[in-house]
């Protein structure tokens, strides 16, 4: 069974990106501590980013939008709202920290398949982390989309001209990089991080021939290999 195209996300699998998320989120709750409790806000902050996906989509300025409605709804001050814009310039200027490993990796994969990337989130700085990584040229293509679904996978495997059975997806989210690609007919592998926003998290499959969790990135060669070996 050759696999042709090898699909892989970005933030929290290719560098660090939660952490970022999180010290954003620890500044805005302290930020906040005159206008409410800090469980309260954290929260009342997860409602309300959950809410505004289906306007503001992913990424650090969904976030920072959603961080001023939530202040607002605590009745925050102008002071306390420059704090939150400037804690999101912050977080869209945060360096790109590649995990371990990580080059080395993508060259044993590129050996084998073409690779892809395929990352939700903001177009602008999704393309900013990419030319920070160094990591671009390694990619036969870059997919920023707006959601990952089945048809997201489906229309992508039918562009790149491959059988979804040829196809495999890794990622850190069971809930955008795994499930989906596996309904679309592919290969998933799951590379949990620490830290995973909890809208990200779902059950794993009980079922799935090709799905597989893998403690690392760098043992995805591997199982390429297995796979095509048959």
């Amino acid at each position: 069974m050759p696999i042709d195209l090898i699909c892989l996300d970005a933030d929290d699998t290719l560098w660090h990106n939660m952490r970022f998320f999180a010290a954003a989120e620890d500044a805005f709750v302290a930020m906040l501590a005159p206008f409410a409790e800090a469980g309260i806000a954290r929260d009342r902050l997860a409602a309300v980013e959950v809410r505004n996906l289906p306007l503001y989509g992913y990424g650090a300025k969904s976030f920072t939008l959603s961080m001023i409605e939530t202040a607002l709804e605590f009745g925050a001050d102008a002071r306390a709202i420059g704090d939150v814009l400037e804690a999101g310039r912050a977080l869209l200027a945060h360096p790109v920290e590649l995990l371990d490993d990580i080059e080395d990796t993508l060259a044993a994969l590129a050996e084998r398949a073409r690779l892809v990337l395929v990352t939700k989130g903001d177009l602008l700085h999704q393309e900013m982390k990419l030319a920070a990584s160094g990591l671009g040229e390694m990619f036969h293509g870059i997919e920023i989309v707006s959601d990952k679904k089945e048809e997201t996978f489906a229309r992508l495997f039918e562009r790149y001209g491959v059988p979804p059975d040829h196809a495999l997806m890794a990622g850190d989210s069971m809930r955008s990089d795994v499930l989906p690609a596996l309904a679309a007919g592919a290969w998933a592998a799951y590379v949990p991080q620490a830290g995973a926003w909890s809208h990200e998290v779902a059950p794993p499959p009980t079922d799935a021939a090709r799905f597989r969790e893998l403690a690392n990135l760098a043992e995805l060669p591997d199982w390429v290999r297995a796979i095509e070996e048959g």
